[in-house]
């Protein structure tokens, strides 16, 4: 049974999110350019399960624009890991124009670091 379906049987609705960015550092730590459609790190203490949708405003840098984003979380990290690593979701951006658009513009902005070794928030 697809979430949707789910999701509409038993009421649920899609987490609405919103995280502000203001750095290319920032940018970068949080980034998921592995995956199919690019994601973003999104630190919360708020329990989630893979596969929820979630809504997403995303404000990068000096742009006063938020970024209205449908996705999906596909990567938890839990919180009291021995990683070290900060406590959130890794939400996979949606197929939909807008989604897309804002990953070109992400990886504009952070292609000349996304061969760092520096770590980020999932790898």
């Amino acid at each position: 049974m697809s979430e949707q379906l789910k999701n509409s049987m038993t009421g649920l609705r899609p987490s609405m999110l919103s995280l502000s960015i203001t750095s290319k550092s920032a940018l970068y730590a949080a980034y998921m350019p592995f995956l199919k459609r690019g994601g973003i790190f999104l630190p919360t203490n708020k329990p989630y399960q893979l596969g929820d949708e979630v809504f997403l405003l995303l404000q990068l840098l000096d742009d006063p624009t938020k970024q209205a984003i449908a996705g999906k979380v596909v990567w938890i990290t839990p919180g009291g890991g021995t990683t070290g690593k900060q406590q959130g979701i890794g939400i996979e951006f949606g197929e939909d124009e807008t989604s897309q658009a804002l990953r070109s513009k992400i990886d504009t902005i952070v292609g000349p670091y996304l061969a760092s070794p520096r770590p980020t928030h999932t790898l």
